[in-house]
């Protein structure tokens, strides 16, 4: 076992954790292991909702997305109708988000604003920061729990409403399509439930419908998945609003029958995450396997260079 913060303890203070498999020991090659061990990793991660594979020899982004199948049990998913910056390698291998080094990325569930999202995400550690940059994870059957009872009653009852601007701020729309066509952005958005408008000045706004809280298919828990927090308004930079306007937003929530959710329910939502993210410092080599539904993940501000790619699989709708 290698060592990993408790959601009680400080992010800079370690304890040993089951969930944590030092592997450095083997003899094999990281991809030779996994073949040997697929079913007991698979294991691992239905049991505890993750694992964290320490010491595995990986020499290439190939052999990480070769493992990542082998693992899973099928190709790896494209990465489309995006809503983070990232650029794709090879085999549906990508980096993750690419946001400047200084800035925090909030707990959240790969894709949960979509009705669309991978089951399983891998996270492979090329190069660790110098400092920080770690990939905080929190149980997301513990956030349905912890938040109060008439926010969930709220959020259940409503569901949520995301609405996106693509223009001049946040992603293009061909980024998050991939694809430069229109008409095959209106049939993905037809296909996946999404209402587009076209405006003159060529702007795209789309708004999707989804529930708040959903029941995971094999446990039947209920789990808190989402991503009102990270779109709603209050996420935004405060001067924002008042220079572009709050119907101009490039990102946005609200309840499902189009009414405001309270800055003081996003707080609330953002307090629990804050109480029940734990972390750990990457290593290199490190593979992160995720329950995507089970738990969140984000990420750390951090120093000096960090690479880390990801791979997700088994869609689920």
């Amino acid at each position: 076992m290698d060592q990993l913060l408790s959601p009680d303890m400080d992010l800079n203070s370690a304890d040993t954790d089951q969930r944590i498999h030092d592997l450095s020991g083997q003899k094999q090659s990281g991809l030779a292991w996994v073949k040997a061990n697929v079913k007991e990793i698979n294991a691992w991660v239905d049991r505890d909702g993750f694992a964290l594979l320490r010491g595995l020899n990986i020499v290439s982004t190939n052999q990480f997305s070769t493992i990542l199948e082998t693992i899973f049990g099928e190709p790896l998913s494209q990465y489309i109708y995006r809503s983070s910056p990232r650029t794709a390698l090879r085999n549906n291998i990508y980096t993750t988000t690419e946001y400047h080094a200084d800035q925090v990325i909030l707990q959240h569930n790969e894709n949960a604003y979509s009705n669309c999202w991978p089951m399983r995400m891998g996270f492979f550690c090329v190069v660790p920061a110098k400092t920080g940059g770690d990939t905080p994870l929190a149980d997301s059957r513990e956030v349905y729990k912890r938040l109060p009872d008439d926010l969930k009653a709220r959020f259940e009852e409503r569901g949520i409403m995301y609405v996106r601007n693509y223009g001049d701020i946040d992603l293009p729309w061909q980024e998050v399509f991939q694809t430069s066509d229109r008409d095959e952005v209106e049939a993905y958005c037809w296909k996946n439930d999404i209402q587009c408008e076209w405006f003159d000045d060529g702007r795209l706004q789309t708004r999707q419908f989804r529930p708040a809280v959903m029941t995971h298919p094999q446990t039947g828990e209920k789990v808190w998945f989402n991503q009102a927090h990270l779109f709603h308004c209050s996420a935004v930079d405060n001067e924002m609003p008042d220079s572009i306007g709050s119907d101009y937003l490039p990102r946005n929530a609200y309840y499902g029958d189009g009414s405001e959710i309270a800055r003081e329910d996003i707080d609330a939502i953002n307090d629990v995450y804050r109480t029940l993210t734990f972390s750990y410092p990457w290593q290199r080599n490190d593979i992160l396997l995720l329950d995507n539904m089970l738990f969140t993940h984000g990420r750390q501000a951090y120093t000096g260079t960090r690479k880390v790619l990801v791979g997700m699989a088994k869609a689920a709708r």
